[in-house]
This record gives C-alpha cells, structure tokens and sequence, in this order.
C-alpha cells in the first residue's frame, strides 16, 4: 500500500500538486489542507476581475469541488496545521487533532506584508490575499469616496486601476522614486507612471508614510511631509513574505522562503515544498531565487510531484509574470536583475512596445506592453546572445 502523503496549503501549487500525482499514477491517500472555506482557487484575478465584480467566487475556482471527489483528493477546509512532528511524522491541527503522513508538502504561499505605522491597526486599514479580504475592500470601497494605496506594485496600480474606474478619487503613495522599481526599468515605470496620472490618479512617488489618521476607523493618510491624504479606505499593498513559520518551526532549513532542491525536497527527505514559500538555486541565473508567480507554482509542483513518484527532475525555470491595468496588459519573461542595458522597441505612445533586458550583450529578460507576440517569442530566446533581429517587432 502506498504511503499517505499530505499537502499543507491548498492554493494553485498544493492543489497542483494533488492533480499531479493523481494523474502521474499515485493511488495512495491523498490529503490537501486549506485553511480557507473555499475550493482551491486562483489569486491574480483578485485584483482585477474579481474586485471589479466582473466575476464571482465560481470563476476563481481551479477545479469544481465534483473533481477532488471524483479523483479521491480528500480537500479538507478551514483547518489550520499548527506544528509539524518530523520524528513521529505527524501534524497536529489547530483544533487540537492530529493527522499522520508519509510524505509531506508544503504549499503554504506568502502572507501580505503589514505596516508596523501608528495607526495600521484602524478599521478601514486592508490588505489584499483572499476572496474574504476583496469581499470586505469591495464592500468598503462601496462606501468609501477616498482611496488611498501604500504601494505602487503590481497589486497597488491593480487596485488603483479598478477603484478608479468605479468613480473613486484614489491616491497611490510610493516610498521608491517609480512604480514597479524592483521589477522593471525606468522606461516602463515612466509609460505606466503617465498612464495612471493621465487616468486621474494621484501617484505620489518618493513618498513615505508617517502615521494613518482616524479615531476608531480611518481617515486618512500623513505623509512623511506632514501632508495628510484623505482615505476613508487604505489598502497596505507593500508586498509579500513567505508563509515559512510552520517549516522554521519544524526545524527546516529557510531563508526568507523554505530551502528547497530541483525537486523540491527540503532539509528532511520526507517533506518537500513548493510555489510561492519556497526559494532554490537556478543554475540559469546562478543564485538563490524566490518566486511569486502562477507558473512557478504550477511547474515546481509538477516537479515536486513527479520527484514523489520516483522521477528524475531538476526544477530550474524561466519565469514569467504578468500585469493587468486597464487595458493596458503588462508580461514579462525572464528575471531582469543585474541587467546593463536595454533596447525599446516600438511605441509608449502607441501604448504596444517591449523592452529587452542584456547583461554582457545576453538576452535576460523582457517587458512586453500590449505585446503578445514579443513576449512568447522571449520566452523561446531568453539565454540568446542579442541581435536586433532576435525578437519580432511589437
């Protein structure tokens, strides 16, 4: 009989996992731990479809509730596990149970980073994670005129975007001197810098935040300046960190994410653990990486489950990301780190360019705006020495 294996974290990476090893051949018992109510479900849409109520809960969903009946995925909701027994191998759950298992893995994600500013504490202070923080935002926003957003990432102009096309006055305060600094170059976070100025934003960029105001709930937002921005409703979208307490806990190795290898093991050859948790060493860029992204979460676990099954794998990516803002899409291939130079080609103006990333004249990675053609083709010649023919015209 084959042995339990049990997966902690039921979002796009555990409930991958579980689909994986069910179509890989694995017959054992399958257990798959969320500690939210719902079906395992995707989380970009949050920011943008969902919010905008363009679609329900229903349309988030990864797989109906029918398929882990059908496929003998034991998905059990609202359970928290509190602590691994690495020796007994056993987890014991918030409500005092325990649960055995024979191989483990954990597919925990990330938490929203929290501001630690007098005030973070007040009604109307949010962040963004799950379909229970959007329903609260969107019932809020609902009764909020002012919006105001600490943050000017992914989340943040995602935000920004749909609050802006409901009718709200929103402001977005960023500490660094452009959005998206640490993911593109200057010339995309000036395009999308003039787009959400030109949409009526008030991007306020280089920034701090010095308290948030209000009595029992919030009522706007001090800046470092002594400027006090008015928000009935403030979202803290200032990233995310990785969910690792419950593997620390337990005695694995971590490092702002769980350790993992190219197969997604741990410290303990028992446990594995993938997506957004996790950080491993990509040969293709010679460091120590961590990912938030749906294709990491859906090709680690692949990986991780085919290592289950006995396979010989080494998970070593080219990640792909995107962005939705407006009407504007944003994809990107390939890390940009380290890059010393780039090459834009076609037109801000014309709101359809990319922009190509070098490092010693390699191709690392590339923006692509309204691009799709670029940005498949990136993805086929990332690693390519460049050459102005290498990519198709935006």
């Amino acid at each position: 009989m084959q042995e339990q294996i049990v997966i902690i974290g039921a979002g796009q990476a555990g409930a991958q996992v579980a689909q994986s090893l069910r179509q890989g051949g694995f017959e054992g018992p399958l257990r798959l731990i969320g500690d939210e109510p719902h079906p395992p479900y995707q989380r970009p849409p949050l920011s943008k479809k969902f919010l905008a109520g363009e679609i329900g809960a229903e349309g988030l969903w990864l797989r109906p509730p029918a398929f882990f009946e059908t496929n003998k995925i034991d998905h059990i909701p609202n359970t928290k596990v509190v602590a691994i027994d690495r020796a007994g191998k056993r987890l014991t759950l918030e409500n005092g149970d325990t649960l055995p298992y024979g191989k483990l893995v954990l597919a925990t994600g990330t938490n929203a980073r929290k501001l630690t500013l007098e005030g973070a504490d007040k009604k109307g202070v949010v962040t963004l994670r799950s379909i229970t923080d959007v329903d609260d935002i969107r019932e809020r926003m609902s009764n909020s005129k002012h919006i105001a957003i600490i943050g000017a990432g992914y989340i943040g102009l995602e935000v920004a975007a749909v609050a802006k096309s409901l009718g709200k006055d929103v402001a977005v305060i960023e500490a660094q001197d452009r959005p998206m600094k640490r993911v593109v170059s200057q010339a995309v976070s000036d395009y999308f810098t003039a787009l959400h100025r030109a949409r009526g934003i008030d991007l306020k960029l280089d920034t701090g935040v010095a308290a948030l105001e209000g009595d029992d709930a919030v009522t706007g937002v001090k800046l470092s300046s002594g400027e006090v921005v008015a928000a009935e409703l403030v979202l803290v979208a200032v990233g995310a960190e990785p969910n690792d307490w419950l593997a620390e806990q337990a005695g694995l190795e971590t490092d702002n994410g769980i350790l993992v290898d190219g197969t997604g093991q741990t410290s303990d050859t028992d446990i594995f653990a993938v997506g957004d948790c996790t950080r491993f060493y990509s040969n293709r860029y010679q460091r120590s990486v961590r990912m938030e992204s749906v294709q990491n979460a859906i090709d680690q676990a692949k990986a991780a489950a085919q290592a289950l099954l006995g396979h010989e794998v080494d998970y070593d990516p080219l990640p792909w990301f995107w962005s939705d803002q407006y009407d504007i899409k944003l994809q990107i291939a390939g890390l940009s780190d380290g890059y010393d130079d780039t090459v834009l080609t076609g037109s801000p103006e014309g709101n359809k360019f990319y922009v190509a990333y070098l490092k010693e004249g390699q191709l690392i990675a590339v923006d692509s705006i309204n691009s799709p053609r670029s940005h498949m083709m990136a993805r086929r010649v990332i690693g390519d020495v460049w050459r102005d023919d290498l990519l198709p015209d935006a």
